[in-house]
């Protein structure tokens, strides 16, 4: 697991972390072999006005179902949520969020990425709860893949109960393939098939990086994340 970045969040139990009123928690959780298929928390809850930023990586090789409950219990609480899944081969990856706002003046943005080749199943359920009297509302939710072969299979079930009536709310999900014309367009210029792939999805993922706060982190992150796209 990468470092994590944190200040004054606590443990409430062996599965929850409780955000403090006006903390902050940062962190990556890389998802690498067999081994290691869960994440460490199963639950986040914010304060008053603290703040989560939470980055999720499946590498090729990993199976697993993960699952994660963000409770946003005080007024202007944020939360951020990002993730990547790479899954070449057989692998079978399930990611299930749930995030209720519960507290008015709150904010969330989720995005998920995979990328789906030989017989791998990726399998991902949002779902946002705006709770009666959660007003000013702000919640975003987007789940984006790519299928690299005819067997590969991505389910995306994008989900928003809404009880509050002055809110701005919204989700997306698309499943696609890599464009050919800009593999084309590379190719013209030189550049190898393989290589336009590479950098096809190499962009394609970036924006979810792009949020990672910590340079060093980041940095770390998206070399290991291009070494393992190269060698799909």
């Amino acid at each position: 697991m990468i470092p994590s970045v944190d200040r004054e969040a606590h443990m409430e139990t062996a599965r929850t972390v409780t955000v403090a009123s006006g903390d902050s928690l940062q962190r990556v959780f890389v998802l690498r072999n067999a081994d290691n298929v869960s994440l460490p928390v199963d639950r986040l809850v914010l304060e008053a006005g603290s703040m989560a930023d939470v980055t999720i990586v499946v590498m090729p090789g990993v199976s697993c179902d993960l699952s994660l409950t963000v409770d946003l219990r005080g007024n202007d609480a944020r939360c951020s949520l990002q993730g990547v899944c790479l899954c070449p081969g057989d692998e079978k990856v399930s990611l299930s969020v749930l995030l209720n706002h519960n507290m008015p003046s709150c904010t969330s943005s989720q995005l998920f990425k995979s990328i789906a080749g030989g017989s791998s199943r990726v399998n991902f359920s949002g779902r946002i709860v705006v709770a009666r009297g959660a007003q000013k509302t702000d919640a975003t939710q987007e789940s984006h893949s790519l299928l690299l072969s005819d067997s590969a299979k991505v389910d995306s079930k994008p989900q928003l109960e809404i009880y509050a009536d002055d809110v701005k709310c919204s989700h997306g999900s698309t499943i696609g393939r890599l464009n050919e014309d800009e593999q084309f367009y590379m190719r013209s210029r030189g550049i190898t098939h393989h290589e336009a792939k590479v950098l096809q999805m190499i962009s394609f993922l970036s924006p979810v990086f792009a949020g990672i706060p910590e340079s060093a982190v980041r940095d770390q992150i998206l070399e290991e994340t291009e070494a393992a796209v190269r060698r799909m």
